[in-house]
């Protein structure tokens, strides 16, 4: 536990489904560190990216933003985004600032750093490394597509993800933070393109492997397109496992609640259905299956519902910090 006799948790994503789930766990009292894939190459953060040779800030923005406690209007204007005609168009205000204070500090994990005390965020914010990455996919019929934005799009089956460059260093914070855990969060979010990003980044994924904490993965209420089109609950934990070296999940937390008809229509018109949770694969895997009506609608998508989340983590949180110390 931390010096305050906090619990610690890490979490390890991007895109849209971390920030919401931080949102429910900044409510507890708990020690959160979140670490956050940097292979992000589209909208601002790859313009960014691309034009100052930064890491993309855009997850960060949104995670920044999601443990963050100041004004609801201090967070709208760092989340704000431009419509303009010239060069802001589409660059979010919190990227820009992001941007700024990596070229006045000449480093991006001090402007994270600088940028948390700014927004009083409650807990660590990570990248997954302090440079860019490249992340490519191998399809099944072998040809490579590269850039996180554009695996989606191709049309074909994923057969791995692997990043460039090969000398990618996870930070020490990191490497610490998932040493010291007492519970390890996977996802949710995209499983190519947002989870193993993180776990791909060498010593990171073998720390994750090596670590004593509790590993729960949350998996995706819907499949992707162009990503997990077709997939099961294990199927997801199987990609996980083929990238890595090691099976490493403990618990699964998984959505038991009917989808209702009229957003399984919304999402058929992005080739997206439900994940069917095959509870005797995953019993076979060995993962203890937490199961709970877990999800919300939000202007017509599905989300995780981020308090009934939160509670669930902290409640498994609690019995494995209980039984650790009753242990010793």
């Amino acid at each position: 536990m931390s010096n305050f006799g906090q619990p610690r948790i890490v979490i390890i994503g991007g895109g849209t489904g971390l920030p919401v789930l931080l949102r429910g766990l900044k409510q507890y009292p708990v020690d959160i560190t979140a670490i956050v894939t940097v292979a992000d190459d589209g909208g601002s953060s790859g313009r960014l990216r691309d034009d100052l040779h930064i890491p993309p800030p855009g997850d960060i923005r949104n995670v920044l933003a999601a443990m963050s406690d100041v004004e609801p209007l201090v967070e709208e204007m760092f989340q704000h985004r431009f419509k303009t005609s010239n060069e802001l168009s589409g660059h979010s205000l919190g990227n820009l600032i992001l941007a700024a204070m990596t070229s006045i500090t000449g480093n991006f994990v001090h402007a994270i750093q600088e940028m948390s005390k700014v927004l009083n965020v409650r807990g660590k914010v990570l990248p997954a490394a302090n440079q860019s990455v490249v992340l490519h996919a191998e399809m099944e019929d072998g040809t490579v597509v590269s850039g996180e934005s554009k695996i989606p799009y191709s049309g074909k089956k994923i057969k791995r993800v692997f990043l460039t460059p090969d000398d990618i260093r996870p930070l020490p914070e990191s490497i610490q933070a998932i040493r010291q855990a007492d519970l390890i969060i996977i996802g949710p979010g995209s499983l190519f393109t947002s989870i193993l990003p993180n776990l791909l980044v060498p010593k990171l994924g073998d720390e994750i492997c090596k670590a004593h904490a509790k590993k729960v993965y949350i998996c995706n209420l819907m499949t992707q397109a162009g990503e997990t089109h077709g997939f099961t609950a294990s199927d997801h934990v199987k990609a996980i496992y083929n990238h890595m070296k090691c099976a490493f999940i403990n618990t699964v937390l998984v959505n038991n609640e009917e989808i209702p008809p009229e957003v399984q229509l919304r999402y058929n018109e992005e080739l997206a259905d439900p994940v069917l949770y095959d509870f005797p694969f995953l019993y076979e895997l060995g993962l203890e299956v937490v199961h709970a009506d877990i999800a919300i609608q939000e202007n017509g998508a599905l989300r995780h519902d981020p308090k009934k989340v939160a509670n669930i983590l902290y409640n498994l949180l609690i019995d494995e910090t209980k039984k650790r110390y009753h242990r010793k």
